[in-house]
């Protein structure tokens, strides 16, 4: 199977909070490697909020959002898990697991009012989390002598990849992580400006981080 190009997750945790009917809706959304990691999250915020009415939630793992895991924790079927879970998945979020607490105002909200408030509320605790893209790319490792490695840090500087694990010696060498689809044109960028003189050698292939806002 061809590796994922590119992931969404969340790198911080979040917590928002939204008022409908003066139910209180609390989310709090925290990055999970594992299930079992996303039961140990739940469980500590249910003991968090012992005294809440309900404790929803829902997680997705894996790189294409393979395992997924909703609970309405006695809200109606399908009017609190599933509808935080839509979100997580429509927000292109792996391996994320998001609670919302729910502490009752006194007021039914009917399953539309329901579906509607915790939908919301995942969306507010989203937006108070850092997010990035993990990327699929090649590491790789540049040797150079010193007439080189300005043109070779002018040519990776252009493409925004981080240049900054060197090793200067007789000659310089760089180790860099190429995101997958740009190393053909970065690669034939630096055996121009170089006039061949760089020698490069693949590494390694791994996912990296580029953080977004």
């Amino acid at each position: 199977m061809a590796a994922v190009e590119k992931y969404r997750i969340v790198l911080t945790e979040g917590q928002g909070e939204i008022e409908e009917k003066k139910s209180r809706f609390i989310c709090n959304i925290r990055p999970v490697k594992t299930e079992e990691e996303a039961v140990a999250f739940i469980e500590e915020m249910k003991k968090k909020y012992w005294d809440a009415r309900h404790n929803c939630s829902a997680f997705v793992l894996g790189k294409r959002q393979e395992l997924t895991r909703c609970s309405d924790d006695g809200e109606p079927s399908g009017t609190a898990g599933r509808p935080m879970l839509e979100v997580l998945l429509g927000e292109g979020l792996c391996d994320v697991a998001a609670v919302v607490t729910r502490y009752f105002g006194g007021t039914l909200l009917g399953t539309g009012g329901l579906v509607r408030a915790y939908t919301q509320a995942v969306k507010a605790g989203i937006e108070m989390c850092e997010t990035g893209y993990m990327k699929y790319g090649i590491k790789l490792q540049i040797e150079t002598d010193y007439n080189g490695i300005g043109k070779i840090q002018y040519i990776l500087g252009k493409h925004n990849i981080d240049a900054r694990d060197a090793e200067y010696g007789a000659g310089v060498v760089l180790r860099v992580v190429i995101e997958e689809g740009k190393v053909n044109a970065v690669l034939k960028e630096i055996t121009e400006a170089t006039n061949g003189q760089a020698v490069v050698e693949e590494l390694d292939k791994v996912y990296f981080l580029e953080k977004n806002v």
